[in-house]
């Protein structure tokens, strides 16, 4: 009787033992990828902080601009802000002369869905020329879009277009893998947006593990394109 109320007791003594190791290992897992996020996201923050601009005369000159691509519309079918205020900033700058050429650089999916021919056709409609402006089809992410930037368009120094939150991560990129790039912001929506921030959040850990981790390239590269 007293051995069996013995090994009872040690049975339910192992059985806690087991639950409070992985609840351990758990909490420890969740803690370390939270100092994980916030350190990506502090050292992208603080490493791009000198190259990115809101003032339209602050900004250096740069042969070339790089707009990075989004979607035109949002799925409930309305303009996308993100992608309209891309667009202003661009011309802004052509307008400006801080720039003379643009590089569109975007994700072509399928013949339905082509962010390069999106925004060349409303860049057009606010008075850049044609003949300056450049569409990289082969856009599908940040990484491509700054490392095709050099290799594919030939431009070790340009301007990054985008919002800042974007901006910050495309210039970390672009110096960590030798780029001279600057960036512009676009206007942001004035508005929390949780969906957004922790994209944003997961996005900087990925960009450090692409850099550090993974040396990541392009999906794709190609030809040289010649900007002139």
């Amino acid at each position: 009787m007293r051995q069996d109320t013995f090994f009872s007791f040690r049975r339910i003594f192992w059985s806690g033992g087991r639950w409070r190791f992985l609840a351990n290992t758990l909490l420890g897992s969740i803690l370390l990828t939270l100092v994980l996020v916030v350190f990506c996201y502090w050292r992208i923050e603080v490493s791009s902080s000198n190259y990115v601009y809101s003032n339209v005369d602050e900004v250096p000159f740069n042969h070339v601009g790089l707009v990075l691509g989004t979607s035109k519309n949002l799925q409930n079918g309305q303009s996308n802000p993100y992608f309209t205020n891309r667009i202003r900033a661009a011309a802004r700058l052509y307008h400006s002369g801080k720039i003379s050429r643009i590089i569109l650089s975007g994700d072509n999916g399928s013949i339905y869905y082509n962010e390069p021919v999106d925004m060349k056709r409303a860049l057009l409609r606010y008075g850049v020329p044609e003949k300056n402006i450049y569409l990289d089809y082969a856009g599908f992410r940040t990484l491509d879009s700054v490392i095709r930037c050099q290799k594919v368009f030939g431009q070790s120094r340009f301007t990054v277009i985008s919002q800042e939150f974007h901006n910050k991560r495309a210039v970390f990129i672009s110096r960590k893998t030798g780029i001279e790039a600057v960036a512009f912001n676009a206007s942001d929506l004035h508005y929390n947006n949780m969906g957004m921030d922790l994209r944003e959040c997961l996005a900087r850990v990925k960009a450090f593990l692409d850099i550090y981790l993974l040396k990541e390239q392009p999906r794709f590269l190609g030809d040289r394109i010649p900007v002139f």
